[in-house]
C-alpha cells in the first residue's frame, strides 16, 4: 500500500481497458469488416462523385492488390503513394495491407529533392502518383529522376488519371491486372503475413538534416486506429468528415483505420482542406465527426459562409495536430455543435496517439488537457536525466507500448536517440501530468525560451493572447537577445476588420502575466509557416524574424 501511494506520486500513468489489443493484420481485419457491413455505405469522395459500399470499396481493393502482386512485387517491398486525398489513396492504403507491401507515404508538399530522398532511402520498386498538385507537376519531377538515374530501385511508376504518360502505368490498368495466380497468391499470403510486420513508412518532418521515416506495423497503426475511434463511442451509424491530409497518420490512422475498425463512414471533402468544402460534406452528408488541426477550425469557424450550414449532426470529433487554443476549442463545442469533442496527442513515431480526452470529460478538462493515457499504453514524464518528476512538475513526455514504432527505417543512430534501452520514446514535448493522470503539454523542448535564466513556456502565452478581442490566432517564440540571451517575439495574426498595435498588446498583458513574459517584439501578419498537415513551422518564423529586425544570432555575457 505504502508503494502504491508513492508511485501515484509521480508522473507516470498506464491505460487499462476491457478491450484487448487485435493481434491479426489489416488484411484480415478489413475482410471482416466487409463481409459484416457489405451493403453500408464505407466511402464517400465528394471531389470525384464516389460513394462506395463495403462490399464495392472491398472487391476494388481485391483487385488493386491483385495487380500490384502482377507486376511482381513481392512480400516486404516498398510502394510509395505521392497524392492528395482521393480514392486511389485508400484503395492503395488497403491493399498493400493485404499484399504484404511496406507503403510509403509521401508528402504532397515534397519537391524533386526531397521525393528523391525519400525513395532511395527506403528503396522503393513503385510509385503511385497524382498527375499534379498546386504549383508540383509530379510526372514532370518524377519522370527527370527516372530519366537522370536517379532513382535505381524504381521498377513501376503508376499515375492516377486517364491520360497516358511514356514509361508510366495507369493505375486503373494495374487494378484490372491481376488474375487468378495473383488472387490465390494473396489468399496465401493471407495465412503468412504477420501484425508485426512492417507496413507503413512515414517521412517525420525534420527541423534540422534528412526526414527521418517512421516505420509502422500493422499492430501498431491498426490498434491505435480502434483505440482512437473508440474514445469517439464510434459506431456503423457514425460518418466521419477527413477533411486532414491520408498521408499523415491523421487522415489514415486515426480516420481511415478508426472507420475500418467500426464500421464506420469515410466521407473526404476534397483533395487538400478546404474550410467550404469541409462545412458543406458536413452539412451534406450528415456527418457525425469532424477531424481538424486548430488552424482548420479557425478557418471553418471564420468562414463568412459559416452561419448557413446546418451542422446539427456533428456529435464528436477530434482537434490535435498542434496545441489546440482554449478559445477556439470552446467555440468549435458551442458553434459547432460538437459538444463531445476530444483533443488527442501523439506523433508519428507512436501510430500517432498516446493521449485523449473522453467524450464526456469536464470542459474544462476537454479545453485545457490532452486527456489521459489510451489502453495498453505506457507514459512518463522525466527530467533531463531521465527520472520521473512529480506530478505537477514539467519535464519530457514519453510512452511506452504497442504503439511504438518499430523504428526509423535503416537508421539505428537516430533510433536509439529517440527510443531508449527501456522501449521509452522520447517525444521531445515538454508536458504536466495532475493527479488524475491528465496530460497538459507545455511545449517543445526546443521552442522553451530562457530569458534571463526563466523558463518561459511560448503555449502559456499564447493561450492567454487568445483572450483579446481582435486576436484570431498568435504563435509566441524566442529570438536572440544580448542581454537576456533570449526575448519573447509574439506573431498575431488579426480577425477580420479588427486592428491592434503593439502597444495596445503589452498593455493588454501588463498586470496580468509576468513582466518577463510580455513580447517585446510583436510581429503582426497574414499567415504563419506551416507544413502540408498545419503544424506551424517556429523554426521558419524565428528564421525570419532575426533577418526582418537584424538580431545577432550569438549570445553575449
Amino acid at each position: 500500500m505504502i508503494k502504491a501511494q508513492a508511485a501515484a506520486k509521480i508522473s507516470y500513468d498506464h491505460g487499462v481497458a476491457t478491450n484487448k489489443l487485435i493481434g491479426e493484420t489489416i488484411g484480415s481485419f478489413f475482410d471482416r469488416t466487409v463481409e459484416t457491413y457489405r451493403e453500408r455505405e464505407a466511402l464517400v469522395v465528394r471531389h470525384q462523385s464516389i460513394r462506395w459500399s463495403w462490399g464495392e470499396l472491398g472487391r476494388r481493393v481485391e483487385d488493386l492488390a491483385a495487380g500490384l502482386l502482377s507486376l511482381g512485387l513481392e512480400r516486404g517491398d516498398r510502394i510509395g503513394i505521392w497524392s492528395p486525398n482521393n480514392a486511389e489513396w485508400t484503395l492503395t492504403q488497403f491493399a498493400t495491407a493485404k499484399a504484404g507491401l511496406v507503403l510509403v507515404n509521401v508528402n504532397p508538399a515534397y519537391r524533386r529533392a526531397e521525393l528523391e530522398y525519400a525513395l532511395k532511402k527506403v528503396e522503393c520498386k513503385a510509385l503511385i502518383l497524382a498527375p499534379a498538385l498546386k504549383t508540383s507537376n509530379y510526372l514532370e519531377i518524377a519522370s527527370e529522376l527516372v530519366k537522370a538515374g536517379k532513382l535505381p530501385h524504381l521498377q513501376h511508376v503508376i499515375r492516377l488519371g486517364a491520360e497516358k504518360t511514356p514509361s508510366m502505368l495507369n493505375f486503373d490498368d494495374v487494378a484490372g491486372a491481376g488474375g487468378n495466380a495473383e488472387r490465390m497468391r494473396l489468399a496465401e499470403l493471407a495465412g503468412l503475413l504477420q501484425f508485426d510486420d512492417a507496413i507503413n513508412i512515414q517521412f517525420t518532418s525534420g527541423t534540422t538534416g534528412h526526414p527521418k521515416g517512421a516505420t509502422l506495423s500493422h499492430h501498431n497503426i491498426l490498434n491505435n486506429g480502434f483505440f482512437v475511434a473508440e474514445g469517439l463511442k464510434f459506431t456503423p451509424e457514425d460518418r466521419l468528415c477527413i477533411p486532414v491530409p491520408l498521408y499523415h497518420c491523421f487522415g489514415m490512422v486515426m480516420g481511415n483505420l478508426g472507420c475500418l475498425t467500426h464500421g464506420s463512414t469515410m466521407v473526404y471533402p476534397a483533395e487538400t482542406f478546404d474550410p467550404l468544402a469541409t462545412l458543406q460534406a458536413v452539412a451534406e452528408e450528415r456527418c457525425t465527426a469532424l477531424y481538424g488541426v486548430p488552424t482548420m477550425f479557425i478557418a471553418q469557424l471564420d468562414h463568412p459562409e459559416f452561419a448557413k450550414f446546418d451542422l446539427k449532426s456533428l456529435r464528436t470529433g477530434i482537434m490535435a495536430g498542434s496545441p489546440c487554443p482554449i478559445e477556439v476549442m470552446k467555440k468549435v463545442q458551442s458553434r459547432m455543435n460538437m459538444h463531445e469533442v476530444t483533443i488527442a496527442y501523439g506523433m508519428t513515431e507512436t501510430s500517432p496517439v498516446s493521449t485523449q480526452c473522453a467524450t464526456d470529460d469536464p470542459v474544462e478538462r476537454r479545453v485545457s488537457t490532452v486527456g489521459q493515457v489510451l489502453p495498453h499504453i505506457e507514459i512518463k514524464i522525466v527530467d533531463a536525466e531521465g527520472k520521473a518528476v512529480p506530478r505537477g512538475a514539467t519535464g519530457e513526455f514519453c510512452t511506452r507500448g504497442y504503439s511504438v514504432m518499430k523504428g526509423y527505417w535503416n537508421d539505428q543512430d537516430k533510433t536509439a536517440e529517440a527510443i531508449d534501452e527501456a522501449g521509452w520514446m522520447h517525444t521531445g514535448d515538454l508536458a504536466t501530468m495532475d493527479d488524475d493522470g491528465y496530460v497538459n503539454i507545455v511545449g517543445r523542448l526546443k521552442d522553451m525560451v530562457i530569458r534571463g535564466g526563466e523558463n518561459v513556456y511560448p503555449r502559456e502565452i499564447e493561450e492567454f493572447l487568445y483572450r483579446h478581442p481582435a486576436i484570431q490566432d498568435v504563435q509566441v517564440i524566442g529570438v536572440p537577445d544580448p542581454r537576456y540571451g533570449e526575448e519573447i517575439c509574439a506573431w498575431i495574426k488579426l480577425q477580420d476588420g479588427k486592428s491592434a498595435t503593439a502597444e495596445e498588446i503589452r498593455e493588454f498583458c501588463k498586470g496580468q502575466i509576468a513582466h518577463y513574459k510580455i513580447p517585446r517584439y510583436i510581429e503582426f501578419v497574414g499567415e504563419f509557416p506551416m507544413t502540408i498537415t498545419g503544424k506551424i513551422q517556429k523554426f521558419v518564423m524565428r528564421d525570419q524574424t532575426i533577418q526582418k529586425l537584424g538580431l545577432k544570432t550569438e549570445k553575449t555575457a
